[in-house]
């Protein structure tokens, strides 16, 4: 009897430990509370329960990574989210980054050229920021002035007809904007939160927004589900249309030109610039043959920068935003006429790539109708749907 009296104290010995081991476990890790935060974002920015930036799933065959020293963290990915759609970040509070770049465009703005503050516009259009991490080129511009991400982040916010803070002709100086965001309670928070302390910096401004623009992917077009099925890019895709394999293999399938330049087999050779399968354009690219700027005639002939070719239009072909650094082009098939017959003319351009002009005179490219729409379908099948809707990418303070 004794020996069972014991046992029976022992367990119930046991199961109180276990009780008030498991309630001060939990009393250990309570919510946080972040009143300025749910005051300006409601539930859209929950702190206690991060979006996952950092552990999204990319396709195996996805290999360029332009990350770099700054790795995706959630609590700074959501932080860059908030700035991001922030119009604080402007002068006269108007315009934010979201301004130019749009989620139901991609990431771009379908305008020809964006809105800026006090009436303004900006001086080129908006590029596509979807898989801006997933390229071998980091530089960034259009004319490719900002050497990375990070410092291309911030120099929209210093210029003067943009958001403002250029310090020039009566504007605040970016310094007031680091001061200005100090005062924001909300964003005390989200930088207690991810720093540690509440100092708001150039620096911490650049990192944040650059892995909120890392962020965002898109993996989820016909490509995608065709590519995973097969061994590499020349192989016919099972779930493409005869077009669209045909447009494939023209896009991968290098031109071979006969003296004259006219190519008489082979495909058309995009995948020399825009690389499947991340389609980011080659950083040793020079001009395509575009010299003009947005409403003039003023030459520009340093411009080789582009964004990747996924998300170019919607699923159903609706065009994103213009396309080329002037905007000329409305439609794929605008875009893929102009590579069809480019000429080479060294006093008018220069700076021309190599590679569109074969045996050193201008390239031309002899592309048949049919040709042309398998390229328009083949370039359609690169389009995703969550990259419109996703809420981690999407506006906190609506």
């Amino acid at each position: 009897m004794k020996n069972i009296l014991k046992v029976l104290f022992t367990i119930c010995f046991l199961v109180i430990i276990a009780a008030s081991c498991s309630k001060s476990d939990s009393q250990s890790t309570p919510e946080l509370s972040f009143p300025a935060i749910k005051a300006a974002f409601g539930d859209n920015i929950d702190l206690n329960s991060l979006s996952n930036y950092s552990g999204q799933i990319k396709p195996a065959y996805i290999i360029k990574d332009n990350t770099g020293a700054n790795p995706i963290l959630n609590a700074k990915a959501t932080l860059g989210r908030v700035l991001f759609y922030d119009k604080s970040l402007s002068v006269n509070n108007s315009v934010s980054c979201s301004s130019c770049h749009k989620q139901e465009f991609a990431f771009s703005d379908s305008a020809l050229v964006s809105s800026a503050i006090l009436g303004g516009v900006t001086a080129r259009h908006s590029m596509r920021l979807v898989n801006s991490r997933f390229a071998v080129e980091q530089k960034f511009f259009w004319d490719e002035r900002a050497a990375s991400l990070e410092l291309q982040t911030t120099q929209p916010m210093m210029d003067h007809s943009e958001m403002g803070f250029s310090g020039q002709n009566g504007r605040p100086a970016f310094s007031t904007l680091l001061t200005k965001l100090q005062g924001i309670p909300y964003y005390n928070e989200l930088f207690k939160f991810a720093y540690n302390d509440v100092n708001v910096t150039e620096s911490r401004l650049q990192e944040c927004l650059a892995q909120f623009i890392r962020s965002i992917q898109s993996f989820d077009s016909k490509y995608d589900a065709g590519r995973v099925q097969v061994a590499n890019d020349n192989q016919n895709f099972p779930n493409f249309t005869a077009e669209e394999n045909s447009g494939k293999n023209l896009f991968i399938t290098p031109p071979v030109f006969d003296a004259n330049s006219s190519r008489i087999a082979g495909g058309v050779g995009c995948n020399a610039c825009h690389n499947a399968p991340e389609f980011d354009i080659d950083p040793n690219s020079r001009n395509n043959g575009i010299i003009g700027v947005i409403n003039g005639a003023n030459r520009d002939l340093t411009v080789t920068r582009a964004p990747s070719l996924r998300d170019l239009t919607r699923v159903g072909g609706r065009v994103n935003s213009p396309m080329m650094h002037t905007g000329a082009n409305r439609t794929v098939r605008a875009a893929i006429n102009h590579y069809n017959t480019i000429a080479l003319n060294q006093n008018q351009n220069p700076n021309l790539d190599a590679r569109l002009a074969p045996n050193r005179i201008g390239q031309s490219l002899n592309l048949t109708e049919n040709e042309v729409s398998a390229l328009v379908a083949f370039l359609q099948t690169l389009s995703g749907t969550n990259v419109y809707t996703d809420k981690k990418w999407s506006d906190p303070f609506l």
